[in-house]
């Protein structure tokens, strides 16, 4: 009885004293950033201002160097991975920060390469980052950039290609290891760096990477620091991402346009055909028809449910927003429909409308299909269904466009036109490295932790997954109105702050 009265004495105090120590370092990282941040930004500003699209191969390896040489000020091991004989792709940026004693690797992933920007479409020339006293839309201003001795406002806003995406991580990053060394504490886990760049252009080649590579980057834990925070303004961790795929189909009426007058009700009409063809695919009410569509997704569990408790619902707001009266799936709220698989016509083309619109029977309808994937769903298989489906409704599916004699073997035709695509990617809720992630973020912030089972959106994490084999999950630090993708992107310099005060909790995580 003493025995174990003494043992639990033992594990509060150990456990008071490592909440007081995690709590005295995002204190310490908060003085330090305050103490710091004109240099801070005015660091961010020199790397916002080299161009960053991945074509764009010289400049991409100017922001390659730059990054390297400011993490081997910092005391990191940095080199670049390559392929052999490709020297136009963007390399990933590889680097080492260990600590004598750790026994856990985290791995970092960064990109560092940016969307293309016309500075047509800008108020200011995308890679001449500008200081603004708010967000435009908020009525702000340009700014000069303020004297050592004022103040920097942390609603003030930096506009320029990249700012939140994804560049806004490496001001955060490069932060936190100043205050580190500043302040002689250690970290508790060893850092490895990967910095894509090409992530904008789809990551082509990182398969390939993680492939050559896979040993140099064996960790416990890949972090992806990348996207935005919850519209609520709440930070939020995110454990998953769709996948995605589609195709085309087009269906087959007369070899040549017909007069309505003279063939209409007589000759099939492709438009007629395909409106027929998708409404069978799906009920108005959302409930997807093909057989099986639904049979591989992932279920959800108990630790998924109590996730979406954290969320706040919004859903209400953005039908308002959106002018909608009604959703698909009634009762299923839009975080809920991000765990299963959906199907979307993208696109329908026949003939023409408008002042361009002809009495004719056009000779084909063709419809884009969007598949967006849940966890468990294979793109090719999912693929396969929709075209049983097809057939199950009497059509005979080509790849090409049919000949004569096809056209009269067959009463019904549809080409199929298969996109690529790849699957989702879910960590659990639960695992217990990515728990911990999530301690550390509650333990820096004041705010309710959203936790994100899936986002509705599609990464190609998949390949980490598959080839690594280790947890996922992804930190966002952006501001949500940041114009991602857009032009006059930008970042609330308070993000900035936000993502030093959380990485230095996640460093120093038990």
């Amino acid at each position: 009885m003493y025995r174990i009265f003494t043992l639990s004495i033992f594990f509060l105090v150990a456990l008071s004293t490592s909440l007081f120590a995690q709590s005295q370092a995002v204190k310490v990282a908060q003085e330090y950033r305050d103490d710091n941040a004109h240099s801070i930004l005015e660091n961010y500003l020199e790397f916002l201002s080299i161009p960053n699209v991945a074509s764009d191969i010289e400049n991409i390896h100017k922001n390659a160097e730059w990054i390297m040489n400011a993490f081997e000020e910092r005391g990191a091991e940095m080199e670049l991975l390559t392929l052999p004989g490709q020297p136009d792709v963007p390399p990933v940026i590889y680097g080492e920060l260990n600590t004598p004693g750790a026994e856990r690797t985290l791995i970092l992933y960064v990109h560092y390469d940016g969307q293309p920007a016309d500075p047509n479409n800008w108020t200011h020339a995308p890679w001449k980052p500008t200081l603004y006293s708010a967000s435009m839309e908020d009525k702000g201003e340009p700014i000069e950039f303020p004297e050592a001795d004022e103040s920097i406002n942390p609603e003030w806003r930096i506009y320029g290609r990249s700012a939140s995406d994804d560049k806004a991580p490496f001001a955060a990053m490069l932060s936190t290891l100043d205050a580190f060394q500043e302040n002689d504490i250690e970290l508790t886990s060893n850092l490895k760096f990967f910095f894509d760049g090409e992530e904008e252009n789809g990551s082509p080649h990182v398969r390939q990477i993680l492939e050559r590579y896979k040993e140099k980057l064996d960790g416990d834990l890949w972090l992806f620091f990348d996207g935005p925070m919850h519209q609520s303004g709440r930070p939020q961790v995110v454990f998953g991402v769709r996948g995605v795929t589609g195709m085309e189909v087009t269906v087959y009426g007369p070899s040549r346009p017909l007069h309505s007058g003279h063939y209409g009700g007589w000759s099939p009409v492709p438009g007629q055909m395909l409106a027929e063809l998708l409404a069978s695919m799906k009920k108005e009410t959302g409930e997807i028809l093909i057989d099986g569509f639904n049979d591989s997704t992932a279920p959800i569990t108990q630790a998924d449910k109590e996730a979406f408790a954290t969320l706040p619902d919004v859903d209400d707001e953005i039908m308002e927003d959106l002018g909608l009266t009604w959703t698909e799936n009634e009762g299923r709220s839009l975080i809920e429909s991000y765990m299963y698989p959906t199907l979307t016509i993208r696109g329908l083309s026949s003939g023409n409308t408008g002042e361009l619109a002809r009495n004719v029977i056009p000779t084909t309808a063709t419809a884009t299909l969007g598949i967006r994937l849940a966890k468990g769903n294979n793109p090719e298989d999912m693929k396969d269904k929709v075209e049983a489906h097809i057939r199950k409704q009497g059509y005979y599916i080509v790849r090409d466009d049919p000949d004569m004699e096809t056209r009269l073997q067959h009463q019904k035709i549809a080409k199929v036109t298969r996109g690529g695509g790849y699957p989702a990617m879910r960590t659990s809720v639960e695992n217990p490295m990515t728990q911990q992630v999530v301690d550390a973020l509650k333990k820096a912030t004041s705010d309710d932790l959203i936790l994100y089972p899936t986002m509705g959106g599609t990464l190609p994490l998949y390949h980490f997954e598959q080839i690594m084999q280790k947890p996922i999950v992804i930190v966002p630090i952006a501001n949500h109105d940041n114009n991602q993708h857009a032009p006059d992107e930008n970042i609330r310099i308070g993000n900035i702050w936000y993502g030093i005060d959380i990485y230095f909790s996640i460093f120093t995580m038990d």
